[in-house]
């Protein structure tokens, strides 16, 4: 196998997925880079905001801002951005049991 360059690793490669939001549609979402990932493992965020972090850097189609996600927060039904957040999480290679436990995981 070639050995790696450094244009290699900084060059990003980060997996997209179509989600599907039943009953809605798409939305295409990325993995996080390890840099956005810390961004927020370690922070003292309560669930909706670091569901908002989250959403705002991993969205592809459509980009939304922090606001932009509060608002589908506040407009959607409960277990809807789960769906997302999981494939997000997922892309990741931060998954877990469940999105509620991906949260707490990523909190510590």
């Amino acid at each position: 196998m070639a050995r790696l360059t450094v244009q290699d690793l900084s060059t990003p490669r980060l997996d997209q997925l179509e989600v599907d939001i039943p009953g809605q549609g798409t939305v295409l979402v990325r993995a996080l880079s390890r840099s956005q990932a810390l961004s927020v493992k370690d922070k003292e965020l309560d669930a909706g905001e670091l569901d908002r972090r989250l959403l705002a850097m991993a969205l592809v189609d459509p980009p939304m801002t922090k606001a932009e996600v509060r608002a589908w927060q506040e407009a959607s039904p409960a277990g809807e951005l789960e769906v997302v957040v999981a494939a997000v999480v997922k892309l990741s290679g931060m998954e877990v049991a469940s999105a509620k436990q991906a949260g707490d995981d990523f909190r510590e």
